[in-house]
Order: C-alpha cells, then structure tokens, then sequence
C-alpha cells in the first residue's frame, strides 16, 4: 500500500499539534500562582509579573525569596484586590527589595527610601541603618534557618513518622535535598526543623534554604506561594497533621553587626512600666492595710462601748 504524500504531511501536521498541546499543558509555574509561562519550541519560559514588569524565573524549583518580596510590595496591575483606604497591615520584616538578575539579594537595602541597611542572604537586616552612603562590603551568607512550629492537635503520632512525614514534605514539595534537613525534633506542641547550607554545600541549582523557610511560612500561614491545586499537608498513614504559628529564625556566617544603642528607649520604656507598676502595687498595699487597721480599730471601739453599756 502506497501512503501519499499528502497523508504523510497531515500526519506530520497532527503529531505537531499533538506535541505542541502536550507542551502547552505542562508548561505551566508550579512555584507560584501568577507566574505566566509560554511554550517555546521544547521549552517552557516563565515570567513573574513583578509591578509594571515581567521578571524571568525558573518554575521548575522555589523562586527566590528576593522576587517574591519585591512581587509582594510591587504588586502591578490585578495582582491584589484594593484594600479600604484605613486599612492596616504588619509590614515587619516587608520592603521592596533590590535584587540582582538571579534574585540573589543585594547587599545593601535602602526600600526606595533615603535610608540604608545591610542584609544577609535571606534579605534580613543584619547591621544598624543610616544614609545613602552606608556601605555594605559583602552579603554575609545564612547557612542555618530554623522553622518553629506548632501543632494544632495533640494526637498522639510516633516521633519517627511524623519526621519522615515532615522531611517527605519539604523534599517534595520545595525540591530541597534531604542532606540539607539536618535535624527535626520536639517540644511538647513545638517542633523545630533544623536548616542547614554552607556556601560551599550549595549548588547553583540547589534550593536555598531561606527560600524554603519562606515558601513555608506562607503555606503555614495560610498563604500560599505555590498554586491552591497543590496544597500545603504533613501526612502520616495518610491523614494531615495541620500546624500553625510559624517562627523563622536566620543564623549567618558572620555574627550580626546592629549595635545595642537602638535598644536603649525600649529597655527604659520597660524599666519605666516595671517601676510603675511596683510602686502602684506598693500604694495599693499600703492603702489597703491602712483601711484595714482603721476598720479593725472602729471595730474594737464599737464593742467596748456594748461592753460598758452592759455593765452598766
């Protein structure tokens, strides 16, 4: 049987659409519900609407922590739903970052204002503030991050399933080898998940640590980084373990340099409360004892006067 040439090329045709389909399902950001991905030929490109801008990103593992910030204070257009003009918001630890191309943190952070600060690698501030001139020399790497948690319930799992559940899911779910999770242990209600990543230790492909600190704390708090199709779960034998209140801590190469002159207006603002609160407690006292004495004294008064009326 002699196939024509025109079969031949609808067949050719067809396998192309086929193909070209089965690249455009699977082109798709796994690391974050607005990256925007298009099919190119064999490859998958992928942007993340950061303000008015289209950054390029890698969806196939966490997006860096510097992008994600700079998304978070940069919104753009149809990225957030507009909030009621009183409304308040906790912006601790928020700014609009500069970042470099691979989203690695600059070292010096300013958050477009006239005032300067250096950061670590996971973009936390690790000097004390001052001008445009304030000088950063390097950016000093972290290389622990500790993830604290707390469980909702107190049902009773074995320790030993319960942390292979928890490492399952970091290296599941935030593609972060299991070489890097050196310790998970627990308190009562608390678990602590040990982080840990020397410069040497990373890959440029590796997933950072501060990255999947990051990633976590959103999921925990109940808000998600990565699409709602793939939610954020613990499971032992099958059933979720929910947790919440989660506490990221940074722990750098270099010990921090924020002087403790900062803290000073805090410390006497609560030296002051302590004073105040003794002396109203000591006034309290007195004032109660001096009450008292006086109504133990009309007291002893009343009843010698009944004593006298009756021998009389």
């Amino acid at each position: 049987m002699t196939i024509s040439p025109l079969f031949r090329l609808g067949a050719a045709l067809l396998c192309c659409i086929l193909i070209s389909q089965a690249l455009g399902q699977d082109c798709s950001c796994n690391f974050h519900v607005k990256g925007d991905c298009q099919a190119n030929g064999n490859a998958c490109v992928c942007k993340l609407p950061i303000g008015p801008d289209l950054t390029p990103i890698d969806c196939t593992k966490p997006i860096p922590k510097c992008f994600l910030m700079k998304r978070e204070s940069n919104p753009g257009k149809g990225g957030r739903r507009p909030k009621p003009e009183n409304a308040l918001v906790d912006n601790d630890g928020l700014y609009n970052p500069d970042c470099e191309g691979n989203g690695i943190f600059k070292a010096r952070q300013c958050n477009n204002t006239e005032t300067c600060w250096c950061v670590n690698s996971a973009g936390v501030r690790r000097t004390d503030k001052g001008d445009k001139n304030w000088k950063c020399t390097e950016l000093v790497r972290t290389f622990w991050v500790i993830v604290q948690l707390t469980r909702n319930n107190t049902d009773s799992i074995p320790e030993a399933d319960l942390k292979k559940a928890i490492a399952d899911t970091i290296t599941n779910r935030y593609k972060l080898p299991a070489k890097f999770i050196t310790n998970i242990e627990f308190e009562g209600p608390l678990i602590y998940i040990d982080l840990k990543q020397n410069t040497t230790e990373k890959t440029p492909n590796d997933v950072d640590i501060a990255d999947v600190g990051y990633y976590m704390e959103k999921d925990v708090k109940g808000d998600p980084i990565i699409p709602l199709d793939n939610p954020f779960q613990i499971l032992v034998n099958g059933k979720n373990v929910p947790v919440k209140e989660p506490l990221i801590y940074y722990i750098d190469e270099k010990p921090h340099e924020i002087s403790m002159k900062r803290l000073t207006a805090g410390v006497i603002a609560v030296i002051v409360v302590v004073v105040v609160a003794i002396v109203a407690g000591i006034v309290v006292l007195v004032l109660t004892r001096r009450k008292k004495g006086r109504y133990e004294k009309a007291e002893v008064k009343e009843m010698n006067e009944m004593q006298k009326q009756l021998t009389s």
